[in-house]
């Protein structure tokens, strides 16, 4: 198999890699890469979220095979504030609201859940996920390191130059006044989950065109507050001036605080709840139920971990975004500097108009990972550039998206594979740590999903069509087809609706055999005679083919024209009609087969 080493000038990875390796090297020589991710729980982290982990994952990963040492952390944002209650989510009501504000890992689980808050029930789905991408990583909780006093030092340097840090984001609050760009990076650049998981449109100059815009901006804000913190303020606003710290409430615990005084020699810091009216003064000093705002937290960590590599949504290319900010708010307040971090584009759904997690209904890596093999996930965010948008097939799609990872899983075999693929299929389908659990026996996923649709996942029947599809090679155990046989009937299964599930017809179509002309009837004879002698799926798919040939008196190998192409056309109309009631239906020669010789025969008038 061709490595990763030989695609280098071609491929993203490689390029970004050597990019990480020199600046960590000028850095921190001779200590662990860093590169960071972050994800917030506050609802279902979606498969554009996932991103946000991916990119710099695989990333790590090349630096790994080169023999250095990597960390990528991945900052679990679990103590945010809780902001809505996310639509769709089971085991919730609308009392769920009450807890609006509080850190997530102050709310309650949803009802059912094992995990203990609302936080772990989210991020464990996640976890699991990451586990079986093989997506090696070290989590820090964020409620714990505030929670712990670890960030003390770096709160209590904040606070004492918050003047400067209100000058930097100043900058910005006038340029966005007049072009309303705050508001939009406030939401969309609210969250450490920084890329929304949703479809761009164009459209600029019609009426049309900024209506879909509009919806698109809407869609892509929305993704963005269901994947992060989106929607805290910078800490400005308040009488007393401006603090880039907010307490949680003592008495409700909720965010919804103003800080009213703060002394840099004591430390002593007085704040008023405007949700339960408590107020109190504390020493910051020892003082751990509190975080920095957000645009100050993100460039705090990229100082106190020495983050070289960390992506982000491409919101925060826009001004006063918390990426903008950040990068002078890191080297002016933190002395550090901000990380190599290229914009990445939005993940969509196929079939889907938009991802956003407080609508609901938003698919995750588990749902993906239930109707795809994990390389084939990973091959998705690994041929794409950051900065390509690209989407994710939960419909019919999902055939012709395995159809071409077999195709380039046979020109890697053969080497014929060109380098940039060649390097997004290794990456696919190992890590520097090995490589992923594969299908012993990859059959073609349209081929599994027809035979699981006809047979509604009865074993037995399931494996006598498929050790009938090579006969010189029969498939010995439903096992060798695994996982990606489990994986096509839980497509079928959750993602086909009803009304496109195939149902063989339990007796003959008199009505519609009694109907036929001479040459209807010679057609389903032709078939009938040479079915013994084809049956295999490459023999069967030769003969329902040739049997319009032979009718029209052509030879096998004969080229189609749009005369012979029509033929066939109504042949198959006819073969389908007789045998599941419907004018379309799987692949011929896989439904044959499924069905079995003796019951072909049977609904054909044999």
């Amino acid at each position: 198999m061709p490595t990763v080493a030989q695609s280098t000038e071609t491929d993203w990875v490689s390029r970004f890699a050597d990019d990480v390796i020199a600046e960590s090297e000028r850095r921190a020589p001779g200590k662990p890469v860093v590169v960071a991710s972050g994800l917030s729980p506050s609802g279902p982290i979606h498969l554009g979220n996932l991103r946000e982990v991916m990119t710099p994952h695989l990333v790590a990963d090349e630096i790994r095979r080169r023999g250095y040492e990597v960390r990528h952390l991945i900052s679990w944002d679990d103590y945010d504030r809780f902001r809505k209650v996310p639509a769709g989510v089971p085991g919730t009501d609308a009392s769920w609201a009450e807890h609006i504000g509080k850190p997530l890992t102050s709310v309650p689980a949803p009802e059912g859940s094992p995990h203990p808050n609302w936080a772990e029930h989210f991020k464990a789905a996640m976890t699991a996920s990451l586990a079986e991408l093989g997506v090696e990583y070290d989590g820090i909780s964020q409620t714990e390191q505030y929670t712990s006093g670890a960030y003390r030092e770096q709160i209590l340097h904040a606070m004492k130059h918050r003047a400067r840090i209100d000058a930097i984001l100043d900058r910005y609050r006038t340029k966005d006044k007049a072009s309303g760009d705050q508001a939009s990076a406030d939401r969309a650049g609210g969250g450490k989950a920084k890329g929304p998981g949703t479809g761009t449109a164009k459209g600029v100059g019609t009426a049309q065109g900024a209506a879909r815009q509009k919806k698109t901006d809407e869609a892509e804000l929305e993704a963005a507050e269901g994947s992060g913190a989106a929607g805290e303020d910078d800490g400005s606003g308040g009488s007393a001036g401006y603090f880039p710290y907010k307490p949680y409430c003592g008495g409700c615990g909720k965010d919804l605080t103003t800080v009213t005084a703060y002394d840099d020699e004591t430390t002593e810091m007085s704040y008023t709840c405007t949700s339960c009216g408590f107020g109190e003064t504390v020493r910051l000093s020892e003082f751990n139920r509190g975080k920095l705002v957000w645009k100050v937290d993100w460039p705090m960590r990229w100082a106190y971990e020495g983050v070289i590599f960390e992506p982000s949504g491409v919101d925060h290319s826009s001004p006063g975004s918390s990426f903008v900010v950040g990068g002078q708010i890191v080297r002016e307040v933190f002395d550090g500097v901000q990380p190599i971090g290229p914009m990445y584009a939005f993940v969509g759904i196929s079939g889907m108009a938009k991802m956003s997690s407080s609508k609901g209904g938003v698919p995750t890596p588990a749902d993906a990972l239930k109707i795809m093999e994990a390389p084939l996930l990973r091959w998705l965010y690994a041929r794409r550039r950051p900065n390509q948008s690209f989407k994710i097939a939960f419909d019919q799609e999902i055939q012709r998206l395995y159809d071409e990872w077999d195709a380039l899983a046979r020109k890697v075999a053969d080497g014929s594979v060109l380098p940039a693929d060649a390097a997004a299929y290794t990456r696919a389908t190992s890590t520097a740590a090995g490589p992923l659990p594969a299908t012993p026996r990859p059959l073609p996923y349209r081929t599994l999903a027809s035979v699981v649709d006809i047979t509604a996942g009865a074993e037995e029947q399931t494996l006598r069509i498929l050790s009938e599809l090579e006969p010189e090679s029969p498939l010995a155990s439903l096992d060798e087809a695994r996982p990606r046989l489990d994986r096509a009937e839980n497509w079928i299964t959750t993602q086909v609706p009803a009304e496109g599930r195939t149902i063989v017809r339990a007796e003959p179509d008199r009505e519609l055999l009694g109907s036929l002309d001479e040459e209807g009837r010679e057609s389903l004879r032709l078939l009938l005679k040479d079915l013994d002698g084809h049956w295999s799926l490459d023999g069967l798919t030769t003969l329902v083919y040739g049997v319009p040939k032979m009718m029209a008196g052509l030879a096998a190998d004969a080229k189609p024209t749009p005369e012979l192409k029509a033929a066939q056309r109504s042949f198959f109309v006819l073969l389908y009609r007789l045998l599941v009631g419907r004018d379309t239906g799987p692949r011929l020669p896989t439904l044959l087969l499924a069905v079995g010789a003796d019951r072909v025969r049977r609904l054909l008038g044999a």
